[in-house]
């Protein structure tokens, strides 16, 4: 996970238990308790972005999933 503003510290999958390489990012976060401003972001690998999406649409959550190397995508639009 990326911390608010923090460059990063490390490139590995967020998934648990995971330690390939990050290629991709997803930037979310919880309008429950979160406000607009307020952005997480985890960092997936190919085989495991798909589940973390998942993971998080199925809570609601609003995110986008971009590449890693990509500048966060402030439109709001999902992969």
């Amino acid at each position: 996970m990326i911390g608010l503003g923090a460059p990063l510290q490390s490139t590995t999958c967020s998934r648990a238990d995971c330690r390939d390489a990050a290629t991709w990012r997803l930037d979310w976060r919880n309008p429950r308790i979160h406000s607009v401003d307020r952005v997480k972001t985890w960092l997936a690998c190919d085989d495991h972005v798909d589940y973390l999406r998942e993971f998080l649409a199925a809570r609601d959550f609003p995110l986008t999933v971009s590449p890693l190397d990509a500048a966060p995508d402030p439109s709001g639009t999902s992969r």
